[in-house]
């Protein structure tokens, strides 16, 4: 069967096959040999547990995990093909070969998926399909799981000599390396002369010793690394700091040195500095003295300058002085002509208002005396309109005291009128009370069957009229 393991599930199925049964813990190391060489134990053994618990070819019998070889009716079909053929088989190219048969394969071959929880088959790298019970690659595993396996198969023990050729048949080993093994491991216990057996009791509890002084050992090795980082943090401090120091005195003889040079040429520039102040002292006096020259010069200069600009400048005003008057005296010329023409103009509109006001004045005249005929005419209205206002008042006056009598009238009738109410009122409640009185008369019994029998009476009366 050639290539590799598709999957983990594929490589616990292998294992579980072959040791029949085994812990996770005794599952870890192999899985990790194979497939997980990255991970460490603990990551292993979660994966080892998800993928058992998650895959129903696996169960579990007190704390081993078993593989179920039953598998699925479905797949029968397949196994047995497999069993025909001798060789891992692809189902993509079985559908292909079988073209008149494409229709019952597709029925009895079943998925993919029925073949992964299937214990009895095995998925190849390459997309092959095997069986678990083919070819089981014992070099993977150690002399002593081997051992394990020879052992659990026959409990009642086995000699060096009889393991050494049932481990033959798995592994090449000899019988010094078989003893080695068997004597490094106390859960390998010798049962009388020669006789070795496997206690998986003492397994569990060397396993757990184990784990414990590794978890030990690691935390051991875990302060040594932490106290190594730790001196070699403070050596490398240490290196700093003396290669600071050795920096440091460097740079103070450097700097020491460059002190002297530049100390000698200082001396050196201020000898020079000297001869040089003497030269320039020399050179100030003859630029002092062209200076002052020169100043009495810029001196004469300005003084002509600023007699020339003041003549300049009065010239200037003159000129400016005579154009001034003669736009005076055209805007004086042009201001008289205006107003001749406006003092014409004003004496054409007094006369327009003189004729004017006259004519305002007749028909004023005119318009008073028809006023005044109004005036008149409205008086003599106003004493007609005042006689028949008296004559209306006298009426009125007159109505008035008619209609006072009226009311007086009225006022007296309704005195009469309240008076007749109360009256009234008053023998409504006497006759209330008597109708009460007559009631409770009329409750009486015998009142009652009275006027039944008046009452029937009276019906007769009628019905025979």
């Amino acid at each position: 069967m050639g290539g590799k393991l598709n999957s983990l599930t594929d490589v616990l199925k292998k294992t579980l096959f072959f040791f029949e049964a085994l812990s996770v813990a005794e599952l870890a190391p192999h899985v990790q040999r194979r497939m997980l060489k990255d991970y460490s134990l603990l990551q292993v053994e979660e994966r080892v547990g998800l993928c058992l618990n998650q895959n129903p070819c696996f169960y579990k019998e007190k704390d081993n995990w078993r593989l179920d070889l039953e598998g699925n009716k479905e797949n029968d079909q397949f196994y047995s093909l497999l069993l025909k053929r001798g060789r891992a088989l692809n189902l993509k190219e079985i559908l292909k070969k079988s073209n008149y048969r494409k229709k019952k394969m597709k029925r009895t071959i079943s998925e993919e998926i029925n073949l992964i929880s299937d214990g009895r088959f095995i998925q190849l790298n390459n997309g092959y399909w095997g069986l678990t019970e083919w070819e089981v690659e014992t070099s993977h595993y150690s002399l002593k799981n081997l051992l394990i396996k020879a052992m659990k198969t026959h409990p009642g023990g086995l000699s060096l000599q009889q393991l050494h050729k049932l481990i033959n048949t798995w592994h090449n080993a000899d019988i010094k390396t078989l003893e080695g093994v068997l004597k490094k491991f106390s859960y390998f216990e010798m049962v009388g002369e020669g006789v070795w057996t496997y206690n998986p009791a003492a397994r569990v509890l060397y396993e757990e010793l184990l784990k414990r002084f590794l978890g030990v050992v690691n935390r051991q090795k875990q302060r040594w690394h932490r106290d190594r980082a730790g001196w070699r943090k403070k050596l490398e401090i240490m290196q700093k700091h003396m290669q600071e120091a050795v920096s440091g005195q460097r740079e103070t003889a450097a700097a020491l040195a460059e002190r002297m040079e530049l100390a000698s040429q200082h001396e050196y520039l201020l000898t020079q500095m000297a001869e040089k102040d003497l030269l320039l002292s020399l050179r100030k006096r003859e630029i002092l003295r062209y200076r002052e020259h020169l100043a009495k010069l810029e001196a004469k200069a300005n003084s002509i300058l600023y007699q020339c600009r003041l003549w300049v400048k009065r010239a200037k005003e003159a000129q400016e002085g005579k154009m001034r008057l003669k736009e005076l005296l055209a805007k004086n010329h042009g201001n008289l002509e205006g107003l001749f023409t406006k003092l014409q103009c004003y004496k054409e509109r007094d006369r327009e208002n003189k004729i004017r006001t006259a004519e305002i004045k007749e028909q004023h005249g005119i318009k008073i005396a028809e006023l005044q005929t109004e005036i008149i005419d409205l008086k003599l209205k106003l004493e007609r309109e005042k006689s028949s206002a008296a004559i209306e008042n006298s009426k009125l006056r007159q109505e008035i005291k008619d209609l006072s009598n009226d009311l007086k009238k009225t006022l007296n009738a309704e005195e009469d009128f309240k008076r007749s109410y109360l009256m009234a009122h008053q023998e409504l409640a006497t006759a209330r009370e008597e109708y009460k009185r007559i009631e409770k008369r009329m409750k009486n019994p015998l009142v009652l069957v009275i006027l039944k029998i008046c009452s029937v009476f009276e019906r007769q009366a009628k019905q025979s009229l």
